[in-house]
């Protein structure tokens, strides 16, 4: 590209091309078309010379023969870097700006204007101003080209490579200005950082209109989406309710219709409709309209007067329950009873009165199926609310509807999915509700459990009155004694003690057995299980007070046996007791305590827990001292209090037994409860230790087939015990072959059966002289100084010690004797 220099030759005149509204600057290519026949003859004349003009461009764009005193005289010296002719005499040039001129002399010569012109004088720019000027107008560039995108990309590279201040001024001079005065104007400054300047000040004032118009469209956009997008949607929801007029109706129509055709009560109705009216007024986004729908769901989901047909005969009931559940034969009984009170009621019209039933036993024994076969033996809907680690209020009652994503408390979901007024609600793990700062809400369930309050119960999200008094409601736990005594008060206790040897092979037979068959998808008939095999499977894979262990190793068992069967080793098989070690491994329980031997200072106890009866071993030693008492095992305060009682009774009666009066200055006592990482407390403990504390001071053996149960006193009484039942249980689960009970807990012995009743020897003591005669070995002189004077406890002599027990009934590991707290 060339560029005129003040010392560059001129010739003596130029012909000259004056321009309408178009201003070159230096090193700017344009293109032109040439139509007026004095600008065609210039051309011509400059093609057929050095192909040089002079352009200049009008002062009144409007004139079609301009004069001298019409045109600029500063112009600009360019080349013609091609040309084409156009038909009717037209040419198109490319015209390459070289640089500015002033033009002095207008000539008219034939046909067209020559002229006479001198290049303009640029001053030098300082170069480090130059070079700052420089990155200023580079910076504005970058902005511009961001806010506005109209710079071309080969333009912009440009831009950021220029290192001449004139250059830079006049490329984007020419992109960026419009107007001709303008460009005409910065044309005629011949100081290039002048020039530049002005370009800065264009740039930073587009960039800065940019910006404004930026901020005008976001306002109008903002205001377009605040008024016109609800708008558009509301006219788009009219126009769908419009479209569907014509089958259903408006949705708050549907909704009227509907309270309508539910029958809902006149009060409750009118609520509800108001709440349709506010929802109608309602933005349809909003959140509080989704509460508001959510709100009219659960209230016309709920039933109102919907029920179904108790069935109350008695027979079938009775069937529908002994199909389901072997043994728990008071709890079917009370179920009856209610049934037989129903039906009476209903009969005479009279008001009758729900009890609330609460199923307490141990973990496995048919508490939560109970309550599904109860609402089949009255086809009643069933729904179970498990309450389990539930802490917080509002899952009873529900939430208000102030809070956003409010929902109904368990009690109304329940109502909801069971879709009767009457259903049977099974209250599962009542004993596991717990509260924090959220709120008690076993204190909620005071409501929903009481008959006289529960006819108006109130749910927080449905802030209405809702009936609860026709819904027959079980509730199960494993101990009542997390439960507090209101809420204990409510409900009527039905105790499901844990199940016999018999029981659970009867179980296991009739019920457990065809259902894993089913399960694992095998014929039959393709498993027999004899009875000593179920014998072995109960007493030697299992130790709990349910069946839900016993489950699981038949599970095993099929499994192994579906094996063989797709192996093609045969359709059936019976499971003799090899098999059975083969299955499922060698005997978890093994001969730990030593059942069967009799043993100085080792006593068998018994205790209770929430999975049933265990085995509490109480172990005594004697060592010279100076009478200290060591009590371990981790025993609790009342437990601890028995061993100091039970040292009290053995001094009280050192003189009968033979015992050196001040043992208590000359020997120190231990007493151990093995499972020392397990907490133990209770005092049903008492006679066990007194019994294994004597016999460490007699130096006479404890009877190794025989257990104990009963609190001690000073005066040496035994007082009753609770759980006699799991106790006996436990005993006859590990092989006891005698039982040692308070003479008050005679009245228990009915709740054993008659299997455990037969093959145990149940002792009835009402002092601790009769304890330690049936319990430890003592010779006749010893044993007529005890008995001196007292009446027998039972009619039956004491007997004779029995050998040991065999090892298929021995007492369990123990990880699995551990009593918790309150337990003994």
């Amino acid at each position: 590209m060339s560029t005129l220099h003040a010392g560059d030759e001129f010739h003596d005149r130029y012909p000259l091309l004056p321009l309408k509204n178009v201003v070159v600057f230096p090193r700017n290519v344009v293109t032109l078309l040439v139509g007026r026949p004095r600008s065609v003859r210039a051309v011509d004349h400059a093609l057929a010379a050095d192909r040089r003009l002079i352009v200049t461009a009008h002062r009144d764009p409007d004139a079609d023969d301009p004069r001298p005193e019409d045109l600029h005289h500063v112009g600009t010296l360019v080349g013609i870097v091609s040309s084409e002719r156009q038909s009717a005499g037209n040419v198109q040039v490319v015209l390459e700006g070289i640089g500015r001129v002033r033009v002095t002399d207008f000539a008219n010569s034939p046909g067209f204007f020559t002229v006479q012109a001198e290049p303009f004088e640029e001053p030098e720019a300082p170069v480090s101003e130059a070079r700052a000027l420089i990155a200023h107008v580079q910076n504005l560039a970058n902005r511009f080209a961001e806010a506005r995108g109209a710079l071309p990309v080969e333009v912009h590279d440009m831009v950021q490579r220029a290192s001449d201040p004139s250059h830079l001024a006049d490329l984007l001079a020419t992109q960026l200005l419009t107007d001709v005065t303008r460009r005409q104007a910065l044309l005629e400054i011949a100081d290039p950082l002048r020039r530049l300047e002005h370009v800065a000040v264009h740039l930073s004032a587009e960039i800065d209109v940019a910006a404004l118009e930026r901020r005008i469209k976001d306002r109008v956009r903002d205001q377009i989406d605040r008024n016109q997008r609800e708008y558009y949607l509301r006219e788009q929801l009219k126009a769908i309710h419009d479209e569907l007029g014509g089958e259903n109706g408006s949705e708050f129509d549907t909704l009227r219709a509907r309270i309508t055709e539910r029958g809902i009560p006149e009060e409750i109705s009118e609520r509800v409709l108001k709440e349709i009216a506010r929802l109608e007024r309602m933005p349809g986004v909003s959140a509080e309209a989704t509460v508001v729908r959510t709100y009219l769901d659960t209230v016309l989901a709920l039933p109102w007067h919907e029920s179904s047909v108790d069935r109350l005969d008695l027979v079938e009931a009775e069937r529908i329950l002994n199909a389901d559940h072997y043994g728990l034969e008071t709890v079917k009984e009370r179920i009856l009873d209610y049934l037989a009170v129903r039906k009476l009621t209903m009969e005479s019209t009279a008001p009758g009165t729900t009890q609330i039933l609460c199923l307490v036993g141990p973990p496995g024994v048919g508490k939560t199926s109970l309550g599904r076969s109860v609402a089949t033996a009255m086809g009643r809907q069933f729904v179970r609310v498990s309450l389990g680690g539930v802490r917080d209020e509002a899952e009873i009652r529900g939430h208000r509807r102030t809070y956003i994503g409010a929902m109904p408390g368990r009690i109304i979901a329940a109502m909801k999915q069971a879709g009767t007024v009457n259903p049977v609600i099974l209250l599962d793990e009542i004993d596991k509700l717990s509260s924090d700062y959220r709120g008690d809400p076993a204190s909620a369930m005071l409501e929903v459990l009481d008959p006289e309050q529960n006819r108006a119960f109130s749910d927080h999200f449905l802030d209405l009155p809702y009936d609860l008094s026709r819904v027959l409601f079980l509730t199960t736990a494993n101990s009542m004694s997390p439960v507090p005594r209101p809420l204990r008060d409510r409900m009527e206790v039905i105790e499901i003690p844990g199940y016999s040897e018999e029981e659970k092979i009867e179980i296991g037979r009739k019920h457990l057995l065809p259902k894993q068959i089913a399960g694992h998808g095998l014929a039959p008939k393709s498993l027999v299980i004899p009875a000593r095999a179920w014998m072995h499977l109960v007493r030697d894979y299992t130790r709990e007070a349910g069946v839900r262990q016993l489950e699981r190793e038949i599970a095993a068992v099929c499994r192994r046996v579906a094996r063989e069967v797709v192996r093609g080793k045969g359709e059936r098989m019976r499971l003799s007791e090899a098999r059975l070690v083969e299955f499922l491994g060698p005997s978890r329980y093994g001969q730990d305590l030593h059942l069967g031997d009799d043993q100085i200072g080792l006593a068998i106890g018994l205790g209770v827990t929430e999975i049933g009866g265990e085995l509490l071993p109480v172990e005594v030693a004697t060592m010279p001292g100076k009478g200290t008492l060591t009590i371990t095992g981790k025993a609790g305060d009342i437990m601890q209090e028995s061993a100091h009682a039970a040292v009290s009774y053995a001094r009280s009666r050192a003189e009968q037994l033979h015992i050196d009066p001040e043992f208590q200055s000359t020997l120190d006592l231990h007493i151990h409860l093995p499972e020392g990482a397990t907490p133990k407390d209770g005092p049903s403990a008492g006679i066990t230790m007194a019994t294994a504390l004597i016999s460490a001071l007699v130096r006479r053996p404890v009877r190794g087939d025989t257990a104990m149960t009963g609190e001690i006193t000073l005066r040496g009484r035994v007082l009753a015990v609770g759980g006699f039942r799991e106790k006996a249980l436990a005993a006859h689960r590990h092989g006891i072959k005698r039982l040692i009970a308070p003479k008050e807990n005679a009245r228990d012995l009915s709740k054993l059966s008659t299997s455990v009743r037969r093959e145990m020897e149940i002792v009835f003591a009402a002092t601790m002289d009769q304890v330690i005669a049936a319990a430890i070995l003592l010779d006749d002189t010893l044993v007529g100084g005890l008995l001196e004077g007292i009446a027998p406890a039972t009619p039956a002599p004491v007997p004779e010690p029995l050998a040991a027990i065999p090892a298929a009934q021995t007492a369990p590991e123990p990880h699995d004797r551990g009593l918790p707290t309150g337990a003994a």
